[in-house]
């Protein structure tokens, strides 16, 4: 297996417009080598401007979820591949986990890397895992997995199901009111462009009253409530549920037990899950 070793980041306008051009085919296929940017130098004022739209402190540490927006846009190459039959039209982000091994400075130099991997039958289509690494100097400070499904698609074999923790409905400890431009503000320090965050047109296109806003702010903003309480390396698993419409209001609940904080993003009134997350030290999740 070879690797795609690029020498600067993809742009993201060209590789999401092939990314969104739907396969002729409906035999689900991925690229079997993953691409590689190495020497990636971080920018301190795009994450400067990602910890406010976010919620997060800034700090010369970075939180795990900026790292994944480093990987987003090689997720897009690899899925505007011309070996993919996968595009991300019709493409649902599911789920997401990601580990953070050790504090990442800002100033520190990355290698970032992401393949396709994990191809499996759903009953609405395919199943995937974007699977991303970063490391510094060799060693693996993070590590990502983000599940999509891709409806419509074919791959052979019993289909399967995600796992979906039960929900109780919870009275939110907060509750936050998403303004009509936050998918533009999430979308000039993420550089995802896809305009069911910011179109009222394209959102309709796709089955939304209105533009919703993307999934990984969700998860960026609920990590963020946490702030202070989270060590100093641990792992994260979210399931995304229901898309949240802009502008709209969500409630926030968030529990400790065991060691394991056990997050909520929900309706208002706390009735139905937006988006559920759990968090607990890398000392656990190897547990």
């Amino acid at each position: 297996m070879a690797v795609e070793v690029l020498s600067e980041a993809p742009g993201m306008g060209a590789a999401f417009a092939r990314a969104m051009v739907p396969a002729r085919a409906r035999g689900a296929r991925l690229p079997e080598d993953p691409v590689r940017l190495e020497g990636y130098r971080q920018d301190a004022a795009r994450l400067a401007d990602y910890a406010r739209v976010c919620g997060f402190p800034l700090r010369d540490t970075v939180p795990p979820t900026w790292l994944h927006v480093l990987t987003f846009p090689l997720h897009v190459h690899l899925l505007g591949d011309r070996r993919s039959s996968v595009r991300l039209v019709g493409a649902v982000h599911v789920s997401n986990s990601m580990t953070l091994r050790r504090p990442v400075s800002v100033r520190e130099e990355l290698a970032i890397e992401v393949a396709a991997r994990g191809l499996r039958p759903h009953q609405r289509g395919a199943l995937l895992d974007l699977v991303g690494t970063i490391r510094v100097a060799g060693e693996t400070v993070w590590e990502g997995v983000s599940t999509y499904l891709a409806s419509g698609m074919e791959v052979p074999g019993e289909p399967v199901e995600l796992p979906r923790e039960p929900f109780t409905a919870v009275v939110p400890h907060a509750r936050w009111r998403l303004p009509a431009g936050l998918g533009r503000d999430y979308r000039r320090v993420s550089g995802d462009p896809n305009p069911i965050h910011t179109s009222r047109l394209a959102a309709r296109a796709f089955g939304f009253p209105r533009p919703i806003i993307h999934g990984m702010w969700t998860h960026a903003r609920a990590l963020a409530a946490l702030d202070g309480r989270l060590p100093e390396a641990y792992r994260t698993d979210v399931a995304f549920t229901k898309p949240v419409l802009l502008p709209g209001s969500v409630g926030f609940h968030a529990a400790l037990a065991d060691g394991v904080h056990s997050v909520a993003v929900t309706s208002r009134d706390g009735a139905k899950p937006h988006l559920l997350m759990s968090v607990s030290s890398t000392e656990r999740a190897r547990a």
